[in-house]
């Protein structure tokens, strides 16, 4: 109950308070404030089916051969070791290395190009180039192997590191244009137009003022192309047939045999080629994610 004082010549009013309809605050509060057993087990399942497989080629990786103990315990590295160095991962491993980093590089400047002139500029056919790029993602790399190996072979570029580069840059250009346009859009266009009244030109006032504002968009991108040629098996398998030229992918692919399969060394190759994969995710997940929210939301 409450009680309204009024002035000495009227009379007291009592007001009732409003009534909340029956079980509807146990509802709003049932759903806004969830059981933590709610979060919790779905998440404890989903960690324990992720992690399995990953401690499944831990084990493998680090027991000794023969052993068939579920705990990794004593620990060995002569998986790691025979794998580096009579497999030839250490090769395996910096032609990746290569390949990925001029594969971000490459993409990363090209997209940026285009997806300016995409964020800026209206010309004729605009809406049809993006229908194409849009329409290209559905293409698989498979039927880009033929042509792709037809010119590579007429440039005498088979066997040879820059043809996979160039290859997987084709492959990743169009998605790239499409999300750094995206970022683009979300730079106000009055920053550029400031920076001309001030005297700049175009070009430095995109190096100043806009491409500062792309970091998170352009390490999206970019660590997109790596993390894609890193594991790209196709193209290198085709274009890449001498075993000093072949990369991680390839690599782990001749430790299958008809016969046999050393489980312990293919075990420790899948480690060796997932661990800089893991750590790059670890060091730009920030990055990474703010990049590609605000990719996808047009300005």
């Amino acid at each position: 109950m409450i009680t309204e004082i009024a002035p000495a010549d009227t009379k007291v009013r009592t007001v009732e308070p409003p009534r909340t309809p029956r079980g509807r605050g146990k509802r709003r509060r049932a759903w806004d404030e969830a059981p933590r057993w709610q979060i919790y087990l779905p998440l404890g399942i989903y960690l324990l089916f992720t992690l399995i497989p990953f401690y499944w080629i831990l084990l493998f990786a680090v027991r000794p051969a023969g052993s068939t103990s579920l705990v990794p315990w004593p620990m060995t590295g002569e998986h790691f070791a025979k794998v580096w160095t009579e497999r030839s991962f250490g090769t395996y491993f910096m032609n990746s290395v290569w390949t990925g980093v001029a594969t971000l590089i490459l993409t990363t400047v090209v997209a940026l190009i285009g997806g300016y002139a995409l964020a800026r500029f209206d010309f004729r056919g605009k809406r049809g180039f993006m229908l194409a790029l849009l329409c290209s993602q559905f293409v698989p790399g498979a039927l880009l192997l033929v042509p792709l190996f037809q010119i590579f072979a007429e440039l005498q570029m088979i066997n040879s590191l820059v043809s996979v580069v160039i290859a997987e840059t084709v492959f990743q250009l169009p998605l790239s244009m499409i999300l750094i346009s995206g970022f683009i859009k979300n730079v106000p266009y009055s920053l550029e137009e400031a920076a001309w009244v001030d005297g700049c030109s175009r070009l430095r006032a995109f190096l100043v003022v806009v491409l500062p504002l792309l970091r998170p968009g352009l390490i999206a991108v970019g660590s997109f192309a790596f993390v894609h040629a890193w594991n790209h098996f196709l193209f290198a398998l085709m274009f890449l047939s001498v075993q000093e030229k072949q990369t991680i992918p390839v690599g782990l692919n001749t430790l299958l045999s008809a016969d046999s399969v050393d489980m312990g060394a293919l075990a420790a190759g899948g480690i060796i080629a997932a661990v800089p994969v893991v750590i790059v995710f670890a060091f730009i997940q920030k990055w990474l994610i703010t990049g590609f929210s605000s990719g996808a939301v047009k300005g």
